[in-house]
């Protein structure tokens, strides 16, 4: 696992980049629903985005202790990496199931930036988390596959050049197991857009580029296939480890800069002739949420230690982003409730910070779904879906 020493210089620079990003910033792109632009190119130049990629593709060759810690700084500095976190772990599936002309071609170009694979087309609105029941079919035309459906939650498909998506190739009554049947595919949205592809925002509680979209005969070149036909399901599963591990570092950063916000504001803030912060009923939540922290803290290490040695972290994974979601989400009401009607002022970033880290209970995966998961899987409990 990475010492914290070797990490400092990481974190140094994440945070020296983000001061370069304000809440001024931030405000002025939730009024607008805009992209951050300028805040994904400054992660890409910087690498951190290539930071899981092999340095022989043009990443950063860097361990998920080292991405970890970049995602938790970019959070803990106040700044949001939903935008882009998934240009980080989204090319893990062509990394490990890619054929190497596949890799050749689109590896170093995500590397570099050139190319956006920030969209995962997985939901969709009939299956939610039932993914085995997915309805999008691709059927092989040729030297082609034609791709109809419809996904739904597809994050950043406004802003990706490329995206993974998750089709059934084999009826689910003609495949051969309960997870057979699905394939991946990397759609190159560039060409696709107008031509089978429609992508529609939805607006949301916070300023979140998410879609759905829906795909109309839409061409995809048999040669885009990821891995084998029908083993699509399994391709995806490999990658939501390190998916929980990189959000879950998040959900860290949130609670940290929510908890230091809290502090610092009752520390300040003088009411009856005494800082607030020196009543047990303001200081005692602001420390409840620091212990509930440091402990979601201690599962994402581990969970990142056991990815990095290529043993299972399927349940550390899982826990850690529940954990670390849950602080987080603790840490944010315990930070409106400190800071009053301020919480609610949009100057202050709080109410902001609070509307985004709330979707972390509940996705990308929710709290209770991770909860079913523990309960069969490390349990031994039967499966209750």
């Amino acid at each position: 696992m990475t010492d914290a020493a070797d990490l400092a210089p990481i974190r140094e620079a994440v945070r020296s980049l983000c001061a370069d990003f304000p809440g001024e910033y931030w405000r002025r792109l939730d009024r607008e629903r805009a992209y951050p632009t300028e805040f994904v190119a400054a992660l890409t130049k910087a690498g951190f985005l290539a930071a899981l990629i092999p340095e022989q593709y043009g990443g950063s060759g860097l361990t998920m202790t080292a991405a970890a810690a970049i995602m938790e700084e970019i959070q803990a500095s106040g700044c949001n990496g939903a935008p882009c976190h998934a240009q980080m772990y989204t090319m893990g599936t062509l990394l490990r199931h890619g054929s190497a002309a596949q890799k050749e071609r689109y590896l170093p170009g995500i590397a570099r930036g050139e190319l956006r694979l920030q969209a995962f087309g997985v939901t969709e609105p009939t299956s939610g988390t039932d993914t085995l029941s997915l309805r999008t079919t691709a059927v092989r035309d040729g030297d082609h596959y034609v791709v109809n459906g419809q996904k739904i939650w597809t994050s950043r498909a406004e802003h990706s050049d490329l995206m993974l998506l998750l089709a059934r190739t084999t009826p689910r009554e003609q495949a051969k197991s309960r997870t057979g049947g699905l394939s991946v595919f990397l759609v190159d949205m560039r060409q696709a857009r107008n031509n089978g592809l429609t992508i529609r925002p939805i607006r949301t509680m916070m300023n979140h580029a998410t879609t759905e979209v829906f795909l109309e005969n839409m061409r995809v070149p048999a040669e885009n296939l990821i891995g084998n036909e029908g083993e699509g399901f399994r391709y995806i599963l490999s990658g939501m480890n390190a998916e929980r591990i990189l959000i879950a570092a998040e959900c860290i950063g949130d609670a940290k800069w929510f908890i230091d916000k809290a502090a610092s504001y009752a520390r300040d803030r003088v009411v009856f002739g005494r800082p607030i912060g020196q009543n047990q009923g303001v200081q005692f939540p602001i420390a409840r949420a620091y212990i509930g922290m440091r402990a979601a803290e201690l599962m994402v290490r581990e969970a990142a230690a056991l990815y990095e040695a290529g043993e299972d972290c399927g349940a550390e994974a899982n826990m850690a982003k529940h954990l670390a979601a849950e602080a987080s989400w603790a840490a944010a009401d315990m930070c409106v409730q400190t800071h009053g009607g301020f919480g609610f002022a949009e100057e202050f970033d709080v109410e902001r910070k609070f509307r985004e880290t709330r979707l972390y209970t509940v996705a990308p995966i929710s709290t209770n779904l991770i909860l079913s998961y523990i309960a069969e899987h490390v349990l031994g409990l039967p499966r209750s879906y």
